[in-house]
């Protein structure tokens, strides 16, 4: 499969952030691309909850999501929406962090609510409380496509191994991980990361990410790590996309996934044990 990673610096104005999109997955189709993935957050980028509130859609309304099934069944695509931002009709407001496979009918073949909520203290300057915006998800999702089981996760999944675990033991040969990857977070940690999430499953792990500073109306704006990654079964990084936006090409040979698991077959190898 010739798959494609969209790198993106997305704004907060959805609009905009789609024509951008748009343009890099035309490009991806036109290098040959028969899957095709963007970041976290691909239709809106902001730290403003009332902005977001503003701009943000449900499902059945978001402009975003009706243009690129759209282009999906053009094009004749697979391709991951790496998330949006959508409204819900939770009580207490939050949103949803979703993530979506489109098939090349333009069809939504599977949706993932980001399960693990980005909460942290990064540094005296850089907190993050996605909790308080957002509302976790609860289930785990793994895709049967014709060309592979796809299992779904986003940016900050990344951390809990025990999520990549069970989608592999359930199937998984390819685990998405789009991402906003904070900067020094990133720096420090997405690599080795992924190149984890891979070896311990024997899964490609394909991370289009965002990247640079993104503009935000009325605030300081955010920087995220790019270096969207492509990684092999066996931990090697295909595809390193630097810093710059834009789309990098990858060929993936599901075979090195047999070949992986066969080499070190860890995923049959669980033990009951006792303890804390």
């Amino acid at each position: 499969m010739r798959t494609a990673l969209v790198q993106l610096t997305v704004g907060d104005d959805p609009a905009a952030n789609l024509a951008v999109t748009l343009e890099h997955i035309r490009a991806a189709v036109a290098q040959g691309a028969g899957f095709a993935l963007t970041p976290e957050c691909t239709n809106a980028l902001s730290s403003n909850r009332e902005h977001q509130r503003a701009v943000l859609r449900h499902e059945d309304q978001d402009e975003t999501l009706a243009a690129l099934r759209a282009e999906a069944e053009r094009a004749g695509i697979w391709l991951l929406i790496g998330s949006l931002g959508v409204l819900t009709h939770d009580a207490d407001g939050r949103f949803a962090n979703r993530s979506f496979l489109i098939a090349p009918s333009g069809d939504i073949a599977a949706r993932y609510d980001k399960i693990h909520m980005f909460d942290v203290n990064v540094s005296e300057t850089e907190v993050y409380r996605e909790s308080a915006g957002y509302r976790p998800g609860t289930k785990t999702v793994l895709a049967d496509t014709p060309f592979a089981k796809v299992g779904m996760t986003v940016c900050y999944d990344v951390r809990f191994p025990q999520l990549y675990r069970r989608l592999a033991q359930a199937g998984a040969q390819i685990i998405t991980v789009p991402a906003a990857f904070n900067h020094i977070t990133g720096a420090a940690h997405w690599h080795t990361l992924l190149r984890a999430r891979a070896i311990e499953t024997g899964c490609f792990v394909l991370a289009p990410a965002q990247t640079g500073l993104h503009p935000e109306a009325g605030g300081k704006g955010r920087n995220t790590y790019g270096h969207s990654l492509a990684i092999a079964p066996w931990g090697e990084v295909l595809a390193d996309a630097g810093t710059e936006p834009g789309v990098t090409m990858v060929d993936l040979d599901l075979n090195e996934v047999t070949k992986a698991r066969a080499r070190v077959p860890s995923l049959s190898h669980d033990r009951e044990f006792t303890g804390p």
